[in-house]
Order: structure tokens, then C-alpha cells, then sequence
């Protein structure tokens, strides 16, 4: 009688059953408890990473901010966290020479109720999901104004929390016709995009949205501030209307998968793929070591 084989899928040239997709708690699984409070209410903070051959990039930025987040709201993070979330992503990345990893972090399980437990302890759940071939585009994208608002919290501002129905709303407007969307505050001025954040030229100088009080603090925005500055290139935080978009000399966008994104048309607005764009997307490309 013949001997019986079970398949093998391989990746990056090693067994995929040596290499799990998910880890919760350092585990090999794909479901938290139905008390996990990132599940009842949203309660946690997440972050998504670009992978290449093996590493995932920007870890340290990416972890600044997840720690950065969890002080905010008042998560109690062992203090190996970090070194122990290393250690899984790594796992996780073995062999890998492209993808994406998710980071999660919930304050755990609770009984019923708002009020968070004085004990709990923290979920982690790290994942590797394949790399999308939409991620690596070179031209520009298609992008609209959403109608969707969000959401002014001071409280909020600037960290990676799950709670992203705003987002989710936001992306229901784009259909097939847009890559993304931007979203502004009640007051009408522009945050960011669904996924993304937003930076205009006007003038020679490179603005990005003042994000005090509501939008996502990007690791990708962070990193080209900071080259802007090592350019000498005038570069300010501000509050941007849409007729600013509208009227600006190019406008990209970013986000630690996308990099830099040029934005080629904004609903009938068509911008050129204009210098401080390029040169912006080749130093990020060059400090990430991907093209």
C-alpha cells in the first residue's frame, strides 16, 4: 500500500505548518474570548507594519506609538512587552520576504460593564496576512472627499485605537471609482484619509493637517516630517481647508504600507507628479530599503 502524504504548502522556501499566521498571547489561534474588551467595546490599540525579507519595518516607530497609545488610555503594559512582541513578529516573519503584519493590543478580558477591571491583563495578537500587489503601485491614485465626518476628541487624537467605524463609513462612499477618500471634522477643515494621511505643496511649502483633536498621528507622516526638515524645506503643521487641496501644486499620500502615494486626481482636479513628492517618496523608499 502506498504511504500516505499530506501536502505542504511552502513560503519563502519553508513549510507553512511551521510558520503560524496568528499569535494570541504568543499562541497559535484564531479567536480571542467573547470578553476580550477590544471585542465588547473596541478598548485596545492596533498597528500595521509593511514586511521585507523578513523584517518588519519601522519597528521602532511603530512600537513608540503602540506604548505612546496604551499610556493614553491607560492600558498596563508589561514592561517585556516589547521584547516579547519581537519575538512573535519574528516568528511570524521567518521566511517571508514580503507581507503585512498587525499588531493588536486590548486590555483583556473584563466582565460586563464600561468600568475597567483594576487586574487585567492585556491581549496581543500578532498577524501576518499576505502582501496585496495594490500596496506597490508607482502611479497615482483617484481620490474624493467623504462625506462621512470625523469625529473631534481631544482625548482620542492621534493614536491608533480600534475604533474605526467613522473609517469604515468613510470607505463605503469611495465604490470602485476612487482609491481613497478624505475625510474632515465638523468643522470642514481636512484630517486625513480613510487609511492615510494627507500632505499638500502650495506655495513650495509642504503642509499637513493639524491633527489636535481628531485623526491618526501616521509612523509614514511622522518619517517625512523629519525628512522635510532635514531638506531645509519649509514644512508646517496646519489647518486645511478643501478649497487648499483643490488649489495645491501636488498633494500625497502616506501610510506605513503605501508610503508615499501621489494623488493624480481629486474628483476633477488633476495634480502633476511634482518634484517635492519625488523626492520625498525616494527618501522614503530608501529609508524602508523598498521599492
Amino acid at each position: 500500500m502506498a504511504r500516505r502524504v499530506n501536502p505542504v504548502g511552502l513560503h519563502g522556501g519553508i513549510a507553512l505548518t511551521t510558520v503560524p499566521t496568528t499569535l494570541i498571547n504568543g499562541e497559535p489561534r484564531e479567536w480571542v474570548s467573547v470578553h476580550d474588551r477590544g471585542f465588547q467595546y473596541g478598548d485596545g490599540l492596533f498597528e500595521t507594519l509593511a514586511v521585507a525579507r523578513q523584517e518588519p519595518l519601522l519597528w521602532d516607530r511603530h512600537l513608540r506609538r503602540l506604548f505612546r497609545g496604551a499610556a493614553r488610555l491607560g492600558i498596563d503594559v508589561p514592561a517585556d512587552t516589547g521584547t516579547v512582541l519581537r519575538a512573535e513578529a519574528d516568528r511570524l516573519c521567518r521566511g517571508v520576504e514580503r507581507a503585512v503584519l498587525k499588531i493588536v493590543l486590548t486590555r483583556g478580558a473584563s466582565g460586563r460593564g464600561y468600568t475597567p477591571p483594576a487586574d487585567s491583563a492585556p491581549t496581543r495578537v500578532v498577524s501576518r496576512s499576505r502582501w496585496a500587489d495594490s500596496l506597490s503601485r508607482t502611479h497615482g491614485v483617484t481620490v474624493k472627499f467623504c462625506d462621512t465626518p470625523v469625529a473631534r476628541n481631544r482625548a482620542l487624537a492621534g493614536i491608533k485605537h480600534l475604533n474605526r467605524l467613522e473609517q469604515i463609513q468613510a470607505r463605503r462612499e469611495l465604490g470602485t471609482n476612487y482609491d481613497e477618500g478624505l475625510m474632515s471634522d465638523e468643522t470642514g477643515h481636512v484630517i486625513e484619509g480613510t487609511m492615510s494621511n494627507v500632505f499638500v505643496v502650495s506655495g513650495g511649502a509642504l503642509l499637513t493637517p493639524d491633527l489636535s483633536y481628531s485623526g491618526v498621528e501616521g509612523v509614514m507622516r511622522e518619517l517625512v516630517l523629519e525628512h522635510a526638515a532635514n531638506l531645509s524645506l519649509a514644512c508646517r503643521v496646519a489647518a486645511l481647508t478643501r478649497e487648499n487641496v483643490l488649489n495645491a501644486e501636488e498633494v500625497f499620500l502616506t501610510n506605513s504600507l503605501i508610503g508615499v502615494w501621489p494623488i493624480a486626481r481629486m474628483e476633477s482636479k488633476t495634480y502633476p507628479a511634482g518634484p517635492v513628492t519625488q523626492r520625498i517618496r525616494e527618501l522614503i523608499q530608501e529609508t524602508r530599503g523598498v521599492v
